[in-house]
């Protein structure tokens, strides 16, 4: 289970990366977890933005968010056959970017 990443490079590096004008107050960590602010870097029209949002998948039937850090694991590939479908508004997504290291040995 891949359920943790790293952001440990340097983070002036990622406005040349990404074309970021704006890093909101973001430091390196260590060991993200599943409902923890993760920097997201989302396309605005024509420009790109880092966000800073909490990770997990939360349905809009859902009760609470809690149920986010249990969909953390969700497989793109099984969205269009499986009821977690359910949660994607296809006209909203939007293109996407996680900076960071997937932590596999966790």
């Amino acid at each position: 289970m891949y359920g943790r990443f790293t952001l440990y490079f340097p983070i002036e590096i990622l406005p040349e990366i990404f074309g970021l004008s704006d890093l909101p107050g973001l430091v390196p960590r260590y060991n993200t977890a599943p409902t923890q602010a993760a920097a997201v870097v989302r396309s605005t029209g024509s420009a790109r933005r880092l966000d800073l949002l909490r990770w997990g998948l939360v349905p809009s039937w859902a009760k609470g968010i809690s149920v986010g850090s249990r969909m953390i694991n969700a497989r793109s590939e099984a969205l269009p056959v499986k009821p977690v479908r359910n949660f994607i508004n296809e006209p909203t997504r939007k293109e996407t970017s996680y900076p960071g290291k997937r932590n596999s040995h966790l």
